[in-house]
């Protein structure tokens, strides 16, 4: 009996890219600025011209700063999706894209966030990309390997969690993009949901 080899690698960006591919960027297509910035209720974090957030943190350097508290309030505000792309950008694909596949070192203080939808898109697909190619890289032996000192607590963890790890974040928040879309489709023409 032969047994077949498993590419696993091959099957873990094979789960993000159908989900990115098939499902979530095609809906964040014709993204509006408008659309980005939305606030369909009070209080909200969002990514914002420099020294008119509320929060008490604004984070990232340029015009444009991030909402933040540490630690975070209980219950957390509710995110833009503005402020929903630039944490999966940032927080998600840039910081490990930096850690683990040579990305320039970034964090939420040294980024700069986009003004616009169609920016937010760019940095955000440039980031997938950088972090599709980089797993590719890690080839079937990679996956096995510790991730080492970047990742704190889970050092010893191997580059398979990590990897799941943020194939599930990637689709959850780009999830909740795509929701948030579908509330700024549905609300009446004075801005009060249905």
């Amino acid at each position: 009996m032969t047994t077949a080899t498993t590419d696993w690698n091959r099957r873990l960006r094979g789960q993000l890219d159908f989900a990115w591919h098939g499902h979530v960027r095609p809906r964040l297509d014709g993204l509006t600025d408008e659309e980005y910035l939305w606030e369909p209720v009070p209080g909200m974090w969002n990514v914002r011209p420099r020294g008119t957030g509320t929060a008490p943190i604004q984070a990232g350097v340029g015009a444009m700063t991030i909402d933040f508290e540490v630690p975070e309030p209980d219950p957390a505000p509710v995110t833009t999706i503005a402020w929903r792309l630039g944490h999966v950008v940032v927080g998600v694909l840039a910081v490990r894209n930096a850690a683990h596949f040579g990305r320039d070192p970034v964090d939420y203080e040294s980024f700069e966030y986009a003004a616009t939808a169609d920016e937010a898109l760019a940095q955000l697909d440039a980031e997938y990309a950088t972090w599709m190619d980089g797993v590719a890289a890690l080839g079937e032996e990679g996956l096995a390997r510790p991730v080492g000192e970047s990742e704190g607590d889970h050092a010893e963890d191997p580059y398979l969690e990590l990897v799941l790890h943020i194939h599930r974040e990637v689709i959850h928040h780009l999830a909740e993009v795509c929701l948030l879309r579908d509330l700024y489709r549905a609300r009446h023409t004075d801005g009060a949901l249905r």
